[in-house]
């Protein structure tokens, strides 16, 4: 059995392969389909989770969870370049079917009684996770959107719980994401001192604006990619960018748009 369907236990369901129509898996109201065919990894499912969620709307996301019609494809054999290619909205899928969006649309905007919008003028943007509370992230570190998708900021503890396997998803450009807990570091350190204006204050995670790349002996690349048993693969890291934000490989025209 290979590592990919090895790794296909994550989702409940144990296959000895995926080469010609794989697996589904269902639960109380999410289904997924991913199979692997003609040089792709595709997948297809309503976009609900196969775990418990938070309540939806909630004080910092008012938008209700619906069921979506998501068909994505990422390459099956991705190949590493030597050019990151910064990615918006979606940036990969976790084998339950749920979109993984780490990134955000809103900057912070004093004029607005939230405190936010998506006005980009003041140039500083919300962080998914650091500011989790502020848009009512739920205990999968994840929340719904405007048209209902759910979708992952940061680790889907609901989807890891009670599994050994590692393999979380796919990214944009076909390499896997992996969650291997605090041995993989990402290269991201908060930037010290205080914010030189907009919110002000200290530089603490809030903003993407915050952060900022130092790299380092045994710490990740900017996309959050490393090793892992001989390959190359993006991880899940406990602090920012949480997800890869970026992409190594040629990125599937179905995550070119937001």
């Amino acid at each position: 059995m290979n590592q990919l369907s090895t790794n296909l236990l994550i989702v409940g369901v144990t296959v000895a392969g995926i080469a010609a129509s794989a697996f589904a898996a269902q639960a109380a109201s999410g289904s997924v389909a991913i199979t692997k065919s003609r040089g792709e990894i595709c997948m297809v499912s309503n976009g609900l989770p196969d775990h418990a969620t938070g309540t939806f709307p909630n004080a910092g996301n008012p938008h209700r969870i619906s069921a979506q019609a998501i068909e994505v494809c990422v390459p099956q054999n991705p190949v590493k370049t030597s050019k990151a290619t910064e990615l918006r909205g979606s940036t990969g899928f976790a084998l339950n079917g749920v979109m993984i969006r780490p990134g955000t649309a809103d900057y912070y905007d004093p004029s607005s009684p939230r405190g936010f919008s998506r006005d980009r003028s003041s140039g500083w943007k919300l962080d998914g996770m650091g500011a989790g509370l502020m848009l009512g992230l739920d205990q999968n570190n994840a929340h719904v959107d405007h048209r209902g998708l759910y979708h992952y900021h940061g680790r889907p503890n609901g989807l890891l719980k009670g599994s050994n396997k590692t393999l979380v998803g796919f990214a944009a450009d076909g390499f896997e994401i992996h969650d291997i807990g605090a041995k993989a570091v990402p290269g991201y350190t908060l930037k010290p001192g205080n914010r030189n204006g907009g919110p002000g204050g200290q530089h603490d995670g809030t903003y993407v604006q915050d952060w900022q790349y130092t790299g380092g002996s045994g710490t990740l690349d900017k996309c959050n990619g490393g090793m892992l048993n001989g390959k190359f693969v993006y991880f899940v890291t406990d602090s920012y960018p949480y997800f890869p934000h970026c992409a190594w490989g040629k990125v599937s025209r179905d995550f070119l748009s937001p």
